[in-house]
């Protein structure tokens, strides 16, 4: 008789397996050769998408005004956040562009009346927290991260950064020479630099829209011009908090409320500029900028655009889902077909609340540059002449319906999303609104907005490159300066 030790087992379990395979072989007859060969793709068949919800998350206002949003998420021991303020590089004053993002900078970095810059950082470190803060054209934004344990101690140092921001003179300096370099490296990138001049030529070189810091308006920039920056942008209730991680939503909003209460706005708080208008100029024109040691040119095209509260704004959408991308006609046209770019796009992008630009850009053999900017306002005329196909309206509607999920691939992404919207008092359902819209979006309403909203005739355009004969009238040629 033999006698199964545990050392057996394995050898068991195997023949065991083997018997039930070779039963299983016998009694399932294999698949004939129809049911092996594979669909042809467009036979293929998927289910419709999940509908995606907001996750639940609460609103309130402290006693002193501050907004706050708090979405919990128990999956990792984490609180993350973001406080976003009403000030932008585009209140600064004109000679002396570049206050709001050294300010910005310097609310992190530069210390605080109650603690050393290298104290902070340090602090932070030892508890592996982040603070990070910054200030861009509409808006300033802190970020921060924390474990868990230490989110009440991070919070309490964010307070302290907002309601005592110091500004030690070493680091405003290094604030400033850091921007210093980057002016002085800014055109190593001709795209960069044919971007940057476009953007001038569209609203303007002095508009607050397109005007660039300059070694001369970083010279005029003073502590005392940062704290006076704080004084009249830094206060309670023009701030939006929001918060999602690991805790419970009602008792965090009364920690909010004791860590940010003592923070009032002052009874001399000076009101907010208004929203700088943007000056609109329909003339064409045509800008080279003269670098002859590039082989190619680098070409932004195009006019003023809108603003996300344009109610065809999302029929513009889906118009830029069919010209760009490996199916869009731009690719398939100025790329594949004419061979005339590696890279060229073209897009509608609107803004939260100024006017945005449509532009078109792309990189073209010296040679080829007139060609290319002809074939590119073909493609817009084309749009204009005639309604797009099924198939190209429905693959541009569905190459946004479904990335749509990745609007929702993290709960930290949905709070600021609430957040800006709430800043620029869009309703908080605009994300599903623009699902709807896309959804119904016909051929009939593309070629109605690219109609009405596009105009190739009147467009600015910026080239970088060689030198070359003007490709248009109203052409003004310029020798670049390093």
């Amino acid at each position: 008789m033999v006698v199964y030790t545990p050392k057996h087992y394995p050898l068991w379990r195997s023949l065991c397996l083997g018997l039930v395979a070779a039963l299983l072989l016998w009694l399932i007859p294999p698949p004939s050769a129809a049911t092996m060969t594979p669909k042809h793709y467009t036979e293929l068949t998927f289910p419709p998408l999940a509908e995606i919800q907001v996750p639940a998350y609460e609103r309130r206002q402290l006693a002193n005004g501050m907004v706050v949003y708090l979405l919990e998420d128990h999956e990792w021991p984490l609180v993350r956040g973001t406080l976003i303020f009403r000030a932008g590089s585009r209140w600064d004053p004109p000679d002396q562009v570049g206050l709001a993002e050294v300010s910005g900078d310097l609310i992190r970095t530069g210390g605080t009346q109650g603690h050393r810059a290298a104290e902070i950082d340090q602090w932070l470190e030892d508890r592996a927290a982040a603070i990070e803060a910054g200030v861009g054209k509409s808006l300033g934004r802190i970020n921060f991260t924390s474990l868990k344990e230490h989110s009440e101690a991070v919070l309490n140092q964010l307070a302290e950064m907002l309601q005592a921001p110091a500004v030690e003179p070493e680091r405003f300096e290094l604030a400033i020479r850091r921007r210093q370099g980057l002016i002085q490296r800014r055109d190593d990138q001709p795209n960069a630099q044919a971007e940057r001049e476009f953007y001038k030529l569209i609203y303007g070189a002095e508009s607050p829209y397109a005007r660039t810091q300059e070694l001369d308006t970083l010279a005029r920039i003073t502590p005392a011009d940062v704290q006076q920056f704080y004084r009249q942008y830094l206060a309670p209730s023009r701030c939006i908090l929001g918060l999602v991680g690991d805790f419970d939503a009602s008792q965090m909003g009364d920690r909010l409320e004791a860590i940010f209460g003592a923070w009032q706005d002052p009874p001399n708080l000076p009101p907010l500029p208004p929203v700088p208008t943007v000056r609109v100029d329909t003339s064409p024109t045509t800008v080279i900028i003269e670098r002859p040691h590039l082989s190619q040119s680098y070409i932004y095209t195009g006019q003023l655009g809108g603003t996300l509260k344009d109610p065809d704004v999302f029929n513009l959408y889906v118009l830029n889902g069919v010209l760009n991308g490996f199916g869009g006609r731009l690719f398939n046209e100025l790329r594949s077909r004419q061979g005339l770019a590696y890279s060229v796009y073209a897009a509608w992008s609107p803004e939260f609340d100024y006017p945005g630009v449509f532009y078109g850009v792309g990189q073209t053999q010296t040679a080829t540059t007139a060609k290319f900017l002809n074939a590119l306002r073909q493609e817009i005329e084309r749009l204009q002449r005639e309604p797009v196909s099924a198939a190209e309206l429905n693959y541009a509607k569905d190459s946004i319906l479904n990335s749509f999920v990745f609007n929702f691939r993290d709960r930290l992404q949905i709070l600021n999303r609430l957040l800006r919207y709430e800043y620029y008092d869009l309703p908080k359902d605009f994300i599903f609104r623009y699902q709807r819209a896309v959804k119904a979006a016909t051929a009939a309403d593309l070629q109605r907005v690219a109609q009405t909203r596009l105009k190739p005739e009147q467009w600015r355009t910026l080239i970088v490159g060689d030198r070359f004969p003007c490709p248009t009238t109203n052409c003004q040629q310029r020798q670049y300066q390093s």
